[in-house]
């Protein structure tokens, strides 16, 4: 029995360049990026390293969504909330949500809350609910009962690459008949926790990210979420609901090489692209852009550059719009995956900011500025800590 076409049938997105789809593109098409100083998160670093930081404070967003005075949401949380609204309004799914599940992506969950209260606990029961916000699933259960989804509801965390996991789970789920549509992407907010451990690996840049540059130096932090509504291609005709685009494969792979960094050969990227592709039954040349990991970590764009080259015979366009937006860890997958989406919609391939020098060992530099061009099939590529490595391929309704 053939397998149910997965689609795309709602997005919404917040990040640091704009606060619904409709600003993201446009940012994109501007080739205006988001990185900047650090003004709402309390560090010593705010000066130090530029981030994506999401120019909205906690007080604002919870006032927007109509949360009570007293709630327990962290700020993963309330972006999350914020961006999924926004897909299930496309989607036509604002009530009656019983058959509709919820897979969420995040990484940094809610520890934002609990080093900000770590040291009242003693002496503030009504912080008591937070202690438990350090597990990632306290974030997606806060917002699931905020947008009225009690059926199927479940966290991934698999650092920077849970939320193209999230949309592979989701996907999964309805070529199972488990569900009729689920709610799939990923969130993530700027914290210490995180700031400081990837200054201790030494992967932080002081200066504005030059992914895939001779001279990168590092990432920059960002923070932000994205949400897709996913049903099979009969449901949403069913519905009569637009398809926006097609999730045509998607694949996940390990090579288990290190606890943080990529192996030199990109075992782990080569195998989840071309399993990806294996599923699509495609072929290499028929990918029209990859939107890269790209982190701008000397590691990270050499491990993906080599994995690319072995793939691809000829390499379509390649950017990454992490200098846009910076790493936005577990919420990356899901970004990027409305950026590949928008790719399709508008036919157009988007920059690669900040390139200056070509990578001495790779064969192609990526491209560097907003294209309008024929896009049939998007790959996007999700690498977390591990050596967990995702790859979609989304394409065009």
């Amino acid at each position: 029995m053939k397998s149910p076409k997965i689609v795309v049938t709602g997005m919404g997105i917040i990040s640091a360049i704009g606060k619904d789809v409709e600003e993201n593109f446009s940012a994109l098409k501007q080739a205006q990026s988001g990185i900047g100083t650090i003004e709402i998160l309390d560090t010593l670093h705010q000066q130090e390293f530029p981030a994506g930081e999401v120019k909205w404070k906690n007080a604002e967003i919870a006032d927007f969504l109509q949360l009570p005075k007293k709630h327990h949401f962290t700020r993963a949380a309330l972006l999350g909330a914020y961006a999924a609204k926004q897909a299930l309004q496309q989607a036509n799914l604002t009530s009656h949500l019983k058959d509709v599940g919820f897979v969420n992506g995040t990484s940094v969950g809610g520890m934002d809350k609990t080093e900000q209260l770590y040291h009242q606990f003693k002496d503030h029961p009504d912080n008591f609910p937070f202690i438990e916000a350090q597990h990632p699933g306290f974030t997606t259960n806060e917002m699931a009962n905020y947008l009225g989804i009690n059926g199927t509801v479940s966290t991934i965390s698999t650092a920077c690459s849970s939320g193209a996991n999230a949309i592979m789970m989701g996907a999964r789920l309805l070529k199972q008949k488990r569900l009729k549509q689920v709610l799939v992407g990923a969130t993530d907010c700027l914290s210490k926790f995180t700031l400081n451990g990837f200054h201790s690996l030494r992967i932080l840049s002081s200066e504005l990210c030059q992914p895939f540059d001779e001279q990168r130096k590092g990432l920059n932090l960002g923070e932000a979420a994205a949400y897709l509504v996913l049903e099979t291609e009969e449901e949403a005709h069913k519905r009569g609901q637009p398809i926006l685009a097609y999730l045509e494969s998607y694949a996940n792979a390990n090579d288990a090489h290190h606890q943080t960094a990529s192996s030199a050969t990109g075992e782990g990227s080569f195998l989840a692209m071309q399993e990806a592709l294996n599923a699509a039954e495609l072929l290499p040349k028929q990918i029209d852009y990859i939107n890269a990991h790209g982190t701008a970590t000397p590691n990270n764009d050499l491990s993906e550059g080599m994995a690319i080259q072995r793939l691809f015979e000829e390499i379509p366009r390649v950017s990454s719009t992490k200098a846009f937006t910076g790493h936005t860890l577990a919420a990356a997958g899901a970004i990027e995956a409305v950026y590949s989406i928008l790719s399709l919609q508008n036919q157009c391939v988007f920059p690669n900011l900040n390139l200056k020098e070509q990578m001495k060992d790779l064969k192609f530099s990526p491209h560097t500025t907003f294209t309008k061009q024929k896009v049939n099939y998007v790959l996007s590529n999700s690498f977390g800590f591990g050596g967990n490595c995702s790859s979609l391929i989304f394409s065009k309704a």
